[in-house]
């Protein structure tokens, strides 16, 4: 990735090790951007603002010519980060594919803008990631797989070839889903879950075979079906 500078959306978690990446390939962060009003800064030296109205006090500030962004939020939280990435990308700020120097992506596979892939990471022949998918450290996206968008690979995972998942789904640390099986957007696939069939949308699933659960917060357990 030629030397520039970045903004990211997001200021820890996830954005940590984004943020490292970033700076390991030559990137200069300028500014960080993150919802949550009682976020604090953690990289000193970059300004870090709060929401869009932040966001937009910011680029009526600056010309962005020569500026990308990166949005650093991970987990279930796909709908967000794709939001984010229109906002970004609407306002001039292109957000490309980020991939870290120890990942392995096949020439034949296609990422979507906004697209990340980690340390030690692996996307395989054929494979198609929309836009802002996350596929984290060391998970494997086999041969022909296809992901929607705002999907997110947890660390360790496994997709296994021609796995088809829709958008915004989760796939949790470890977790493995056997070939040719497809999730239903909106889905959450347990980590360590071994997925054999296919998943319906907005579905939480969790074990070995993986079943299709509900999930009780209030208590932090789950009901599985048989």
């Amino acid at each position: 990735m030629p030397e520039r500078e970045f903004v990211v959306w997001g200021s820890s978690g996830h954005a940590l090790v984004l943020l490292d990446l970033l700076a390991a390939q030559g990137a200069r962060i300028i500014a960080l951007f993150d919802n949550h009003q009682h976020a604090t800064p953690m990289q000193p030296g970059i300004p870090l603002h709060y929401g869009e109205t932040g966001f937009h006090s910011w680029l009526a500030s600056r010309s962005v010519v020569g500026i990308a962004g990166a949005v650093a939020i991970g987990g279930g939280r796909g709908t967000d980060r794709r939001r984010l990435l229109g906002l970004l990308s609407g306002c001039g700020l292109p957000c490309p594919v980020i991939v870290h120097p120890t990942a392995s992506v096949a020439a034949s596979a296609r990422l979507g803008d906004g697209s990340q892939v980690l340390m030690g990471a692996c996307v395989s022949s054929c494979a198609v990631l929309g836009i802002g998918c996350i596929v984290n450290t060391r998970a494997s996206v086999d041969h022909e797989c296809q992901l929607g968008a705002g999907v997110h690979v947890g660390p360790g995972a496994t997709l296994c070839g021609c796995v088809r998942i829709g958008d915004d789904v989760f796939v949790g640390a470890g977790a493995t889903i056997l070939p040719r099986v497809s999730i239903g957007h909106g889905a959450t696939i347990g980590a360590g879950a071994v997925v054999t069939r296919d998943v319906r949308p907005g579905a939480t699933v969790l074990g070995i075979p993986a079943r299709e659960c509900l999930l009780y917060p209030s208590t932090e357990q789950a009901h599985c079906n048989p």
